[in-house]
């Protein structure tokens, strides 16, 4: 039952990517798994900040632990609640953001992940966990889930976006950059000239994996890249008209050199939504609905110097989120075509 349940969410994402023995490709076979290393030749050395890149918010959320302690993210008023072992079900409705896998997010096509992290109470060894709410996965976990794709997949470049860090002191820092360096190697490419980054420049440095770290930790790091170089403007909204005005607004801002920009296409349920929609949680109270709006509005934008770059979403499986935002650098090609004319 549960494989049959996968299948059927690929099929709502258009894509199965499972291999196929005789070495060539279905048509059902053609997925986001290898997005970038099959756009057209001509953007190839375009900077990768001018590209329409799907991204995830809270992007290993797909998974947490009822059984954990609350994390040090949320108010001292929680923590109390969390002693009420129903109030951690209703916590779960609400901190998952997700239904997919790191793996099945890049088989997807997402290759921005948001990430937030935090120590453990009571862990004896310095062990990082992901955090939204409850504890989820090991951060060492995830990082290995996502190498194993990238080595697969020698082609696609990712965005980690270290932005949130909870109960970590400077040796917690120091174990995760360990990590980060264990885990990818080669592939972690030095802060460097966000315009000198293009698809080729990287391919030929065998690099694919780009880390931003929110924390003045990164200064000690050549492959840690300063906040800063990704800003991602929070509306902080349940209203879908107010997102689509503050997306525009800070577009319209957008710095047109020096950083990548991610457009967070999101809405945050505040108190009293979640008061209305307790049991519903997250994703039925308010994503589902307002997920096919910001869909459209997405559909309406152009990739650029000045459009959008990184696009984020919550359950990106719902609608075919990262498909709609890969198809953006369409438009890219017809101004190359038009130039030439």
């Amino acid at each position: 039952m549960l494989a049959v349940r996968k299948a059927r969410r690929k099929l709502r994402m258009g894509t199965i990517c499972s291999p196929n023995p005789s070495g060539t490709k279905t048509s059902s076979e053609v997925c986001n798994a290898d997005w970038m290393a099959s756009l057209p030749p001509h953007l190839h050395n375009l900077p990768i900040s001018n590209l329409a890149i799907p991204g995830s918010h809270d992007s290993f959320s797909y998974w947490v632990d009822e059984k954990s302690p609350v994390g040090p993210d949320q108010t001292l008023a929680i923590k109390r609640l969390a002693r009420i072992s129903l109030v951690k079900k209703l916590m779960k409705k609400w901190s998952v953001t997700q239904n997919l896998t790191f793996r099945e997010q890049l088989e997807a096509g997402i290759r921005y992940f948001d990430l937030r992290v935090s120590s453990k109470p009571g862990d004896a060894d310095q062990e990082i966990y992901f955090i939204h709410g409850l504890f989820g996965i090991k951060v060492w976990d995830g990082l290995m889930e996502i190498d194993s794709f990238l080595t697969q997949h020698p082609q696609e470049i990712i965005f980690l976006d270290f932005n949130h860090f909870y109960a970590m002191d400077e040796s917690h820092h120091k174990c995760l950059v360990l990590r980060i360096q264990e885990a990818f190697g080669n592939k972690l490419c030095s802060a460097c000239s966000v315009e000198s980054l293009t698809l080729r420049t990287l391919w030929e440095k065998k690099c694919q994996v780009l880390i931003f770290y929110h924390c003045p930790f990164y200064k000690q790091y050549p492959f840690l890249w300063p906040g800063k170089k990704i800003p991602a403007p929070w509306a902080n909204t349940t209203s879908v008209h107010k997102l689509i005005l503050f997306l525009e607004t800070t577009l319209s801002e957008r710095v047109p050199r020096g950083s990548f920009h991610v457009s967070q296409a999101i809405l945050t349920p505040r108190v009293k939504t979640i008061a209305r929609g307790l049991v519903g949680g997250l994703k039925n109270t308010l994503v589902h609905r307002n997920l096919p709006a910001i869909l459209d509005w997405v559909k309406t934008q152009k990739p650029g110097t000045m459009g959008v770059n990184i696009i984020t979403s919550d359950f990106v499986d719902l609608v075919d989120f990262a498909a709609t935002v890969i198809k953006l650098n369409d438009l890219l090609q017809e101004d190359t075509a038009l130039a030439k004319c």
